[in-house]
């Protein structure tokens, strides 16, 4: 029997960070040869969610369904990465309750720093009412008031929000330290 896996569940908006650091963070623990996978929101929506709006009631449908695939991965021994916007406390929740150890990473960021960056110009379009629905916009984003770990993209570059994560892991033994990191702090 595999021992259970975590779920590290990456919530922000649009943006934020959440696919990049889910990389790197998936890269990081393919090196240290532990069992992991991603979840990433687009891709779920492509392939798991496919017909499914931005109503909320179909948000909570698809954040529900990358619940429930973690609880799966996880419970067979997997590092579980989810990165997708799940932008409702209550939904979340229930994905934390679901799949036992679970680690909420919150990525922040202002809406002025995401609308600057913003190459496709989704923001300015949802601030103007081209787009309905935009999470952070015209639709709540229900930021966690008390997640694991909180990077902010703003301010940290991917490789510093990469360390505070990695730090908050190894420091509560989800994850073993890295190799040669004991003789290299002595």
């Amino acid at each position: 029997m595999n021992d259970p896996g975590t779920v590290l569940w990456f919530t922000g908006l649009s943006g934020s960070g959440k696919s990049t650091l889910s990389r790197l963070i998936e890269n990081e623990l393919r090196d240290r040869d532990l069992n992991v996978e991603v979840l990433d929101g687009d891709e779920v929506r492509e392939n798991l969610s496919k017909g499914l709006g931005f109503s909320k009631e179909d948000r909570d449908t698809n954040i529900r369904r990358i619940g429930y695939v973690a609880r799966l991965l996880s419970r067979n021994g997997t590092i579980t990465i989810t990165a997708a916007i799940s932008p409702y406390a209550e939904v979340r929740n229930q994905c934390r309750a679901m799949c036992g150890d679970f680690v909420e990473i919150h990525t922040d960021c202002s809406i002025e720093e995401l609308t600057r960056r913003d190459v496709k110009g989704l923001y300015a379009k949802a601030l103007s009412g081209e787009i309905k629905n935009f999470t952070g916009i015209s639709d709540p984003y229900e930021a966690p008031e008390s997640p694991e770990i909180r990077v902010n993209s703003e301010t940290q570059t991917a490789e510093e929000s990469l360390e505070v994560i990695l730090k908050w892991l190894e420091e509560n033994g989800t994850i073993p330290a890295k190799e040669g990191a004991e003789e290299a702090a002595a």
